[in-house]
């Protein structure tokens, strides 16, 4: 990152603090429009923009960082993985990402337990090193894939494992901490600790009473310090007092961490009961068994969960309101009989015991989406983080959920309800009208706090209070606790120079609200955003800022963010993205609308893959931004190059098929090759894609009619690319068909899906070619064909895009629902395909994964045998993105770290790729070879009756 030059309507200060910090951290400073805007709201409410960026390599760049801000007298924020609910990573002044690059594990110690951790590192990539040794860190907040060690500690996160394991605070062994007065101090626990922090002993013994009085009531009474383990008869420990003191006395530099033996065999327990609050009455019988989890979901969440995974959720038991426990045992069968034990002394109406496995884990997975899944209401209404996760003594809870339903229906709000019943903590996101003002939530809140303290409960179980919360203190505390908590910052902050407005002198809970500052946006004629209303800025305002973006989805089997996972910066994930687009909705840091530079900047490295559309939770489809965004800019305009030409490659094609062969010749000619790159906008390391002798419609095949059967009637759409590029695969369709005892026709040239015009922004001729195929196809349907598509992007454009850009022609939901992959069909009529047994590692093309998903294919490979290994990721070409001058080292990265990486593991395996631009970028980046779906199969079939492989 660079300091850009100097903002006009910024002042001399500013400049001054820009100037000192770029001469003494040269590459890590940022003060860009875009950056600050980026950094300005993590997941909560909040917005308020800093001055500048920090991301440092180093600890010494962090003290040098935090010392030059006091010097200015600006304050400083620490920012992890920018997943905080209650706006406790948001502040003005300077702003430090730890997450970038302060991210090692540093060293793991088995004998003793502990590992030695930077700030920055993913609680993942903990739990990834610690697992060799049988360890984990025990707390395993929702966010574990993306949320950091320094964030844990900054809110003193719990999870569901806090139950057993206990909170972060719990499990910190010592702390290397950088003090608002720029002192370093190592602390942990005991006198030393004390003696390092001069009048901390006195104002302990000072306070005696109002400390064991008012502080560690129960578990997760975490709003407000937690200054309990500050007595005596808790060891006076420091590191665990500043613990959930939410970046507001100090910056962590470095922290050595307690790991715990990881559970051998735990099974799950799933329990049904009427609703929510009868579950909660039942969970303090279930405590005394120890379970190391104990989580509550509600029926309604559920149903959102099924929706979104289009019914992929293990059957529950009866019931509107479950309980799911974990319990552990030395082997699975103990732990199974120990979940049965639980289960017997319950009161639920019905239950079910799960070993640990696939089904198990797609259980807990509700929860992990949990927070981005209730983000909308049961109705789809927009919900909001603010009551984010109180919680109550839970021998209390069941009365408590009962008022906080009945709250919730007289302030006339809902919200999606689960949580760690175990420990009293509930989560809730509230659909408050923040697109006005917050006059809605604030009362919902006052009324909510005092709801929790009538219960002896905390206004915050583990997110930390932030700006949501940290005004609401005095409900729950007394002047003297009060007095007492800004004593404790004062010896470690006294000039406010640290995160402030949190916890102590809080910022009012209504203030720098992000959502009411954003204008309405209203679709025109691009896409119709129809989900949200037509409103693009509700649509936008889908990112609540979760973060799944920022995880490695290939770990995790997902597609999401590319180019973040290569960049790591956070302007390249979908979240950054959404950032962006949110504050040019608002005009005030970023100006000049959608022809902004700095939305362009956020968004040229997106690859319009729709990944996010299915791995987010909350379903943003960051293609369409960029789509609409590249529409709305070059509307009436010259546009880029690219766009003339790959923007309209399939018509080109169709010029260039006769003259494919002389073609390929100049192609292989280096200097021709590059200039024609250069001509028409791409990179010139690329190489032209081989152009067949003859394009499939001229063939035979293609011109002979099939002969008509009473098998399930198909129309074969043979796109653009299939028809120019790949004459091979329709050829092979054509073979798997009629194998199956279909009756084919093949539907006539010009039907076209206008992806590469969709790509480029170029939506009016979209919206053109999408009716004109509309024309074409439709007729087919309504004679009871089912379009197949070969070309995965192409069929999800006609299964997603083409009702989003056509949303007013009924008939444009009547093609969408008729289009299959050839894998979906052959499934659809229950076809046994021949046997193949090969091995195959298979690249599912982006959109096929968000659109159509890829289980019929497994299940057309499972049945032919096949041993298949599934690469997840994109494969970095994306259509024209890695084509395009000026993203191909980006390409070339997410292909190496992804399906090449697995195939350099795999040299046995054939690769199997769908899709043109995944084909293409094997090809063309490792010299592999790779085959349809179709092609597999055909060749199967032609290896049964002895004739030669369809297409050749």
């Amino acid at each position: 990152m660079t300091a850009t030059s100097a903002h006009p309507q910024r002042g001399q200060a500013t400049e001054a603090l820009v100037a000192d910090l770029v001469a003494a951290l040269p590459g890590a400073v940022d003060d860009s429009r875009l950056s600050r805007s980026i950094y300005s709201t993590d997941a909560s409410n909040y917005r308020v923009t800093p001055e500048v960026i920090v991301t440092p390599r180093t600890r010494d760049q962090v003290v040098t960082a935090v010392r030059i801000a006091i010097g200015h007298g600006v304050a400083v924020t620490a920012r992890g993985g920018g997943t905080s609910c209650a706006g406790n990573a948001v502040g003005p002044g300077v702003v430090i990402d730890f997450s970038r690059h302060l991210d090692r594990v540093i060293s793991i110690d088995p004998k003793t337990a502990t590992a030695v951790v930077e700030p920055g590192v993913i609680l993942s990539r903990l739990q990834g090193t610690a697992r060799p040794h049988g360890l984990r860190f025990g707390p395993d907040p929702s966010t574990a894939t993306r949320c950091t060690i320094g964030g844990m500690i900054g809110n003193n996160a719990c999870g569901p494992h806090g139950l057993s394991y206990g909170r972060t605070a719990d499990n910190v062994v010592s702390l290397t901490w950088l003090t608002g007065r720029g002192e370093i101090l190592t602390v942990g626990s005991g006198a030393d600790a004390f003696d390092a922090v001069p009048g901390l002993d006195e104002l302990v013994t000072g306070d005696l009473a109002v400390l064991r009085r008012e502080f560690g009531r129960f578990g997760r009474q975490i709003s407000g310090y937690s200054l309990e383990h500050l007595l005596p008869e808790n060891g006076r420990n420091l590191a665990a007092a500043l613990t959930g003191t939410e970046g507001t006395c100090g910056i962590l530099l470095e922290a050595t961490v307690r790991l715990v033996p990881r559970a051998p065999a735990p099974a799950l327990a799933v329990l049904g009961y009427p609703d929510m609050p009868t579950a909660a009455d039942d969970v303090p019988n279930l405590l005394p068994a120890e379970p190391l989890a104990l989580e509550g979901l509600d029926a309604q969440l559920v149903d959102v969960v099924r929706r979104a995974a289009g019914g992929g959720v293990p059957t529950l038991p009866a019931g509107g309101g479950w309980l799911m426990v974990e319990v552990g045992g030395a082997t699975s069968e103990e732990a199974i009989a120990a979940a049965e034990t639980l289960v017997a002394a319950s009161a639920a109406v019905d239950a079910v015991v799960l070993p640990a496995g696939p089904d198990a884990t797609r259980l807990w997975q509700i929860r992990a989406d949990g927070a981005g899944l209730a983000g909308r209401t049961a109705t789809g209404e927009q919900a909001w983080p603010g009551w984010e996760d109180s919680a109550v003594p839970p021998e209390r809870l069941g009365d408590y959920l009962r008022g906080l339903e009945a709250l919730m229906a007289a302030e006339g709000v809902s919200g999606l309800a689960y949580g760690h019943f175990g420990d009293g903590c509930v989560h809730v996101r509230i659909d408050f009208p923040l697109d006005h003002d917050g006059r809605g939530m604030r009362r919902f809140l006052e009324r909510a706090a005092a709801l929790a303290a009538d219960h002896g409960g905390s206004l915050s179980g583990e997110h930390g209070d932030g700006r949501a919360r940290s005004e609401l203190l005095p409900v729950m505390y007394s002047p003297d606790a009060l007095a007492l908590m800004a004593a404790f910052k004062n010896l470690f902050d006294p000039d406010d120079v640290l995160n402030p407005g949190v916890v102590v002198r809080p910022a009012s809970l209504d203030a720098d609200l992000r959502r009411p500052q954003a204008l309405p946006l209203i679709a025109g004629d691009g896409f119709s955003f129809s989900r949200d209303g037509g409103d693009i800025t509700t649509a936008v305002h889908r990112c609540v800022g979760v973060g799944k973006c920022r995880a490695d989805m290939r770990e995790q089997g997902g597609f999401m963010c590319p180019s973040y996972t290569a960049t790591r910066d956070e302007k390249d994930s979908t979240r950054g993205r959404a950032r962006a687009l949110q504050e040019m909705a608002n005009g005030s840091t970023i100006t000049r609308g959608w022809a902004s530079p700095d939305v362009h900047r956020a968004l040229d490295l997106c690859l319009s893959c729709k990944a996010c559309a299915t791995d987010c939770p909350t379903g943003i489809d960051m293609a369409m931004f960029k789509s609409e965004t590249l529409h709305r800019t070059y509307q009436g305009r010259r546009r880029p190059r690219s766009h003339y030409t790959l923007g309209r490659l399939p018509q080109w094609l169709r010029l260039v098929g006769p003259m494919g062969p002389a073609l390929n010749r100049i192609g292989r000619v280096p200097f021709m090759r590059r200039a024609m790159m250069t001509t028409i906008g791409a990179d010139t390391r690329r190489s032209l894609p081989e152009l067949p002798a003859v394009p499939f419609r001229r063939t035979r095949a293609a011109r002979r009619p099939v002969p008509p059967t009473a098998g399930p009637k198909a129309v074969l759409w043979v796109d653009s690319f299939s028809d120019a590029l790949a004459p091979d695969i329709p050829r092979a369709a054509l073979r798997v068909l009629t194998a199956a005892g279909c009756d084919v026709e093949i539907a006539a040239p010009g039907a076209c899906c206008g992806l590469t015009l969709i790509s480029t922004g170029q939506l009016t001729a979209a919206k053109a070619r999408l009716r004109k195929t509309v024309d074409l196809l439709l007729p087919h349907v309504r004679a009871g064909r089912t379009v197949i598509g070969l070309e995965p992007s192409c069929t999800a454009t006609l299964r997603s895009d083409l009702v989003e850009l056509l949303g007013d022609d009924p008939r444009a939901a009547e093609l969408a629902q008729a289009v299959r992959t050839v894998a979906e069909f052959l499934v659809d009529i229950g076809w046994t395909p021949p046997r193949a047994d090969e091995k195959l590692l298979a690249q599912p093309h982006c959109h096929h994964y968000a659109i159509m998903g890829y289980e019929a294919d497994r299940t057309i490979l499972a049945a032919m045998g096949c041993d298949v290994e599934v690469s997840a990721g994109c494969c970095g070409l994306a259509g024209n993105f890695g084509m395009e001058k000026g993203h191909y080292e980006i390409s070339e990265k997410i292909a190496r770290e992804g399906i090449l990486a697995k195939a350099a593991a795999s040299p046995d395996r054939q690769i199997l790729a769908d899709g043109f631009s995944c084909r293409t970028q094997v090809a063309d980046l490792a010299d592999l070879p790779a085959q349809h779906l179709v092609q597999v199969i055909a060749a199967a079939l032609d290896r049964g009756t002895g004739t030669r492989p369809a297409g050749r």
